[in-house]
């Protein structure tokens, strides 16, 4: 355990003192943490913890154009007039097919290589609601699009699974989905990470996360389940509300992984989203990195962070505290976050 201590969990306590409109002169306390991983400070400001955001006493009702399936480019009646194709050089059949999932290109590419994963013929799937399998064929479709694009074009190694559900986070489009990418030319959390996770190996001779991981087990006021050898807990310094990590520790890439690896992510992910629903969220981000290269000493690790509700006149999560000063500010300590979801990986 002594390379643990090359991972530094600071955190701080600051005061405000206020005398509020009932004349009463307190404290305000907030908490500062800075993440031992990426070095990225967050401010915990527990005053706030207790609020209950405009939008969230109950879920929302579905989105506009929920029950559009007619006017969905993604829906099967016009998925095959209106979705592009792969070249057949790549994949002669011009759509990748896994399960019940369906894999094209993205029409409005992100990356050299960028597809998207479709995983419910439904054109709206309330979050939380999805099966294990679709998601699971889901993703096993990009493991396959991935595979596909090594073979293609090898030094794409900087690939990526992505998810937006909902306007609120990002999502242009209802239809369920997922996008992944691969790219010669790394995105800055790539380019950090590798970087972070190679100079850790060099000092300290194990995995960045697989230390991480040893220490939050050792703690345990963060961990919150498992789902086969995926490991779930609540991040020490989130970039986001209610932020959940999953971790596959000793594990460098994405080919690499089997069906049940894919299906145990499934259920993690789907585990998280029916946390969110159950805090009245209806919108969420999903990301998991990987670099693709043989001696790669970046461990497989998806983030998930719920988003401002996706209804009308809702505050949105991200102001200029996270814009323009560069600190998360939320509301609830990881450790909550933790308490809270442990009965969903029951």
């Amino acid at each position: 355990m002594g390379a643990l201590q090359g991972l530094r969990f600071q955190r701080e306590r600051v005061t405000a003192r206020i005398i509020t409109p009932e004349g009463v002169e307190t404290d305000r306390s907030i908490e500062i943490r800075t993440h031992p991983v990426t070095g990225r400070r967050c401010r915990i400001t527990f005053s706030r913890s207790g609020e209950k955001e405009a939008g969230t006493q109950a879920l929302p009702p579905p989105p506009p154009h929920a029950d559009q399936a007619g006017q969905c480019p993604f829906c099967p009646a016009q998925r095959a007039a209106q979705t592009p194709r792969f070249p057949p050089a790549f994949h002669p059949a011009g759509r990748m097919v896994q399960g019940r999932s369906v894999l094209f290109p993205n029409l409005f590419p992100y990356a050299t290589h960028s597809a998207v994963s479709l995983f419910d013929d439904r054109h709206f799937v309330e979050i939380g609601t999805a099966s294990v399998s679709s998601y699971t064929d889901s993703f096993l479709n990009c493991a396959a699009f991935l595979q596909r694009v090594r073979e293609t074009d090898a030094a794409a190694i900087y690939t990526g699974i992505a998810q937006n559900h909902l306007p609120s986070a990002g999502g242009s489009l209802l239809h369920p989905h997922l996008q992944v990418h691969a790219d010669r030319v790394a995105p800055n959390y790539h380019r950090f990470l590798v970087r972070r996770a190679r100079d850790y190996w060099n000092a300290a001779g194990q995995g960045l996360f697989t230390d991480y991981l040893a220490y939050e087990k050792k703690r345990g006021t963060r961990m919150i389940g498992r789902t086969g050898a995926w490991e779930w807990l609540a991040a020490f310094a989130p970039e986001g509300f209610y932020e959940i990590w999953g971790l596959l520790p000793g594990r460098t890439s994405m080919l690499s992984l089997d069906p049940a690896n894919w299906e145990d992510l499934a259920r993690g992910v789907l585990n998280a989203q029916r946390f969110y629903r159950s805090r009245c969220r209806n919108g969420y981000n999903l990301g998991l990195l990987a670099v693709e290269k043989d001696d790669s000493r970046l461990e497989l690790r998806v983030v998930l962070m719920v988003r401002s509700n996706y209804a009308p006149w809702v505050r949105n999560d991200h102001t200029s505290f996270e814009t323009m000063l560069g600190d998360m500010a939320t509301f609830h300590a990881p450790e909550e976050t933790a308490r809270l979801a442990q009965p969903f990986w029951m």
